[in-house]
């Protein structure tokens, strides 16, 4: 394989800039007036705007899918045909949590039928989490590239191999999506009624 380390070292420029610049919307921005479908798959796309345009799929969001995780009972059902803030919320983080989980892992992790001041004060809390864990990734990024962008190298993981740069970051997101399992796994559990310390292993 053979990269253009310039080119690499400006991509990587670039997308820092936009992920320590992206935010998910607050609550309050979250339009609460009853939307249609197809309102809400162009909010969603719109709000979900991460993505490097080499790697969207035109339909990364779709009424299927909504459709599906109602049916599923993932999120809320709409009211009247129409979605209000709480079906937002969680649309917005069911949509950047399967990134990384499956949607029966995600249905665990965001329970339904919450009042909306709980759905507020959870989505809220996941904003900031968003916000503050894409500024750490970030972070390593930077640290793991810094021979491409000319600093001096702070971590294990710097290289001045694309090559190695994308087995790295595919190790990293197979190990966080592990260990998110796993943890998913121990609700409930207690060494006392049962649970298995093998669990982690």
């Amino acid at each position: 394989m053979s990269y253009d380390k310039q080119l690499v070292a400006g991509k990587l420029r670039r997308w820092e800039r936009y992920l320590n610049r992206f935010r998910l919307p607050a609550w309050e921005e979250i339009p609460d007036i009853g939307l249609y479908m197809e309102q809400v798959v162009t909010l969603l796309r719109e709000y979900l705007d991460y993505l490097p345009p080499e790697l969207k799929e035109e339909e990364a969001v779709t009424a299927a899918a909504i459709n599906n995780y109602v049916r599923t009972r993932v999120m809320p059902g709409p009211q009247k045909k129409r979605y209000y803030r709480v079906h937002l919320a969680y649309l917005i983080m069911i949509c950047t949590l399967k990134q990384g989980l499956s949607i029966s892992l995600v249905q665990k992790l965001l329970p339904v039928g919450l009042p909306p001041e709980e759905v507020r004060r959870i989505y809220s809390q996941y904003a900031e989490r968003h916000r503050v864990t894409a500024q750490y990734f970030t972070q390593q990024v930077r640290a793991a590239a810094a021979l491409f962008l000319d600093h001096e190298p702070e971590s294990a993981l710097t290289t001045d191999r694309v090559e190695d740069l994308i087995a790295s970051a595919a190790m990293l997101g197979g190990f966080s999506r592990l260990l998110a399992e796993k943890l998913l796994l121990l609700e409930g559990r207690t060494v006392a009624n049962g649970g298995s310390l093998e669990l982690l292993k």
